[in-house]
């Protein structure tokens, strides 16, 4: 089952997360936006309420909460109401995807992985952006995570697991960043994208799907 009923509940509190952890949201906004091309159709994997689709360009979103999709369609994003794991798209039928910490909700990361690479058109780029569960950030967030509403069902990831993950499922790791360096509760001002991965919490991987892949139907 998808782990949407925290998001339908509480959306206007997740919509205040933002406003007040601003600079960390625009840091993470920034270091998504080199790897999402403007040019092509676009698909954001769990869209939520469309703060990520919105700014960085992307046309269409897909989620299970009815009610994070009426923020997402107010941010003139178009909107498809729907699980990670089985979308009702045609295969090959966007340029580039992105997926923003979703990984952690989805009840299988590699058939979303494997969905998203269904849908992509040969050569097709997936960005994906996650809470590296080894940096400090991930480790509080599992110490804490019992009494978080919206990760207490969440599954955190390495860079590592995501590594092998996409590999799995026929993509090629074309590049790596990463953000927010300091504790959540710290960042007053918005952090530069730094390359690589082993220092920031948010880490972003921009992934091309292979056209001769085994996953590719």
């Amino acid at each position: 089952m998808p782990k949407a009923a925290p998001f339908e509940a509480y959306h206007q509190r997740y919509e205040t997360w933002f406003e007040k952890h601003q600079a960390a949201y625009i840091s993470e906004l920034l270091a998504m936006r080199p790897f999402v091309s403007w040019e092509g159709y676009g698909l954001e994997i769990g869209v939520g309420s469309g703060r990520f689709a919105a700014p960085l360009g992307i046309q269409v979103g897909i989620d299970p909460s009815p009610a994070m999709l009426a923020h997402a369609a107010a941010r003139s994003i178009k909107v498809v109401e729907g699980v990670a794991e089985n979308m009702p798209f045609e295969a090959g039928a966007f340029d580039h995807a992105l997926v923003v910490t979703t990984i952690c909700f989805v009840d299988s990361p590699a058939k979303m992985l494997a969905e998203a690479h269904r849908v992509l058109k040969p050569g097709g780029r997936l960005v994906i952006g996650f809470i590296d569960r080894e940096s400090a950030l991930g480790q509080d967030y599992l110490a804490h995570q019992a009494a978080n509403t919206f990760y207490r069902e969440a599954t955190f990831y390495s860079a590592d697991e995501v590594t092998q993950l996409l590999r799995q499922a026929g993509f090629i790791i074309n590049a790596w960043g990463q953000t927010l360096t300091r504790p959540l509760a710290q960042i007053r001002e918005i952090e530069t994208l730094r390359a690589g991965r082993g220092q920031g919490a948010f880490v972003v991987v921009a992934a091309s799907s292979q056209a001769d892949s085994a996953n590719s139907r």
